[in-house]
C-alpha cells in the first residue's frame, strides 16, 4: 500500500549540505518508488539573515563564524566538494567566493510552490550559486533561474521589486526558529519525525522504508 508522505524540507540556497541532502533525499524516493507518495514543501531558513545585499568574502566570513583556518576550510571545501560530486552537482566556490544574503530568493521561491515548480526553481538557484557563483540575491540572477525553472521571469521580477510574499516567508522562518531548527538541511516527515543533515540516498530510503512500514 502507499504510504502519503508530507515532507518538510528547511533550507537555505547558500547551504552546501542542503543541495546535498535534496538530492540524497530525491534518489531515495525514486528507489522506493509506489511504496511512498511523497510532498516535498521547501522551507525558509537563513543561514545569515543579518548579511548586506553586497555579501562576504567565504573565507572571511567562514574565519569569522566558525574560525577555521584556511587549511581547515580548504579541507572542508573539499570534502563538500566530493560529496556534492557523488550526487551528480558540481560546487566550484573558492576562497575568493563570496556568500550572499538570500531573502529575496526565499520569497521567489514561495511564490514557485504556488505555481508547482518550486522543486525546479530550488535546483536552479543551488546552481547559480554553488556552480556559476552568482549572487543568489540578485533579482536578474533570481529572473534567470526562475526561466530555467519553466517559470515566467517577468513575473519573478514583478515579486522581486514589489516585495510580496516577505510577510509570509519571515513568518516561515521563525515557525522554524522557534521550532528548535538551527541547522540545515532538517527534514520534518508528517509534522512529526525529524532528520537533520546531507545524508546520502542510502540513509534517506531506510528512514523512508521504516516509516512506511509503521503503522
Amino acid at each position: 500500500m502507499t504510504k502519503p508522505m508530507k515532507i518538510d524540507f528547511v533550507s537555505d540556497v547558500a547551504c552546501p549540505w542542503c543541495i546535498i541532502g535534496l538530492a540524497g533525499l530525491e534518489e531515495a524516493l525514486s528507489r522506493v518508488g509506489d511504496l511512498v507518495e511523497a510532498t516535498i514543501i521547501l522551507q525558509p531558513f537563513e543561514l545569515n539573515p543579518d548579511m548586506p545585499p553586497g555579501g562576504q568574502n567565504l573565507a572571511e566570513h567562514v574565519f569569522e563564524k566558525y574560525g577555521a583556518t584556511p587549511e581547515q576550510s580548504a579541507a572542508n571545501r573539499e570534502q563538500i566538494r566530493a560529496r556534492a560530486a557523488e550526487v551528480g552537482f558540481t560546487i566550484a566556490t573558492t576562497p575568493e567566493s563570496r556568500i550572499y544574503n538570500t531573502f529575496d530568493a526565499h520569497r521567489l521561491l514561495h511564490w514557485a510552490g504556488l505555481m508547482g515548480r518550486q522543486l525546479p526553481l530550488k535546483h536552479a538557484l543551488f546552481e547559480a550559486y554553488f556552480t556559476r557563483g552568482e549572487n543568489p540575491g540578485d533579482p536578474e540572477v533570481l529572473a534567470a533561474a526562475a526561466g530555467r525553472a519553466g517559470l515566467d521571469p517577468d513575473a519573478a521580477r514583478e515579486i522581486l521589486a514589489s516585495g510580496r510574499f516577505a510577510e509570509h516567508v519571515r513568518s516561515l522562518e521563525r515557525q522554524w526558529y522557534e521550532a528548535g531548527i538551527s541547522s540545515v538541511p532538517t527534514l520534518i516527515i508528517n509534522d512529526t519525525y525529524v532528520i537533520s543533515g546531507g545524508h546520502p540516498a542510502d540513509a534517506f530510503e531506510r528512514a523512508l522504508r521504516t516509516l512506511a512500514a509503521e503503522t
